[in-house]
């Protein structure tokens, strides 16, 4: 039964997501490549955020340093792939095949590359917050609060966080 509630809820939490990649972005190996890249730079900051973490060890105990610090790394990181996408926008349109890419279409082009590196952030950022939920759910039962009675496990793993 722990199988089956795994797979339901990780097809509830990404199924959206997955129709969303299948309609809009899989038909398009440029959407794909950026995608996949935004999702590298916001590993980048994750990896950045936590190897400060760990060099600053009297802070260590503060969570507001280490949110306040992850956000910034985030959004510069954020900033830093705008930029390199800015510089990949000609050879973009050089190797596209696709008529939206062209000149004409330049703005349209934007905002779906936009949203396309924003779901790259949102899909990679969602997936590190959920997998461990979702590991915990495969064992031989479901982990809760002592004494938790009739909550849920994820009603539990929502308020402990």
């Amino acid at each position: 039964m722990t199988l089956l509630g795994f797979f339901g809820c990780a097809l509830a939490a990404f199924g959206p997501a997955a129709s969303f990649f299948a309609v809009v972005i899989a038909r398009d190996p440029i959407r794909v490549i950026i995608l996949i890249a935004s999702g590298f730079f916001w590993l980048l900051s994750l990896l950045l955020s936590s190897g400060l973490w760990l060099a600053v060890v009297p802070l260590q105990k503060q969570l507001a340093f280490g949110l306040v610090f992850s956000v910034l790394l985030q959004e510069l990181f954020r900033f830093g792939f705008y930029k390199t996408m800015r510089k990949a926008e000609k050879g973009l349109q050089m190797i596209s095949e696709d008529e939206m890419y062209k000149d004409h279409n330049q703005a349209k082009a934007r905002h779906v590359l936009a949203l396309v590196s924003g779901f790259g952030y949102g899909l990679i950022s969602g997936a590190f917050a959920l997998i461990n939920v979702l590991a915990d759910m495969i064992g031989p039962g479901t982990i809760g609060l002592r004494s938790s009675g009739e909550h849920n496990f994820f009603f539990t793993s929502g308020t402990t966080r």
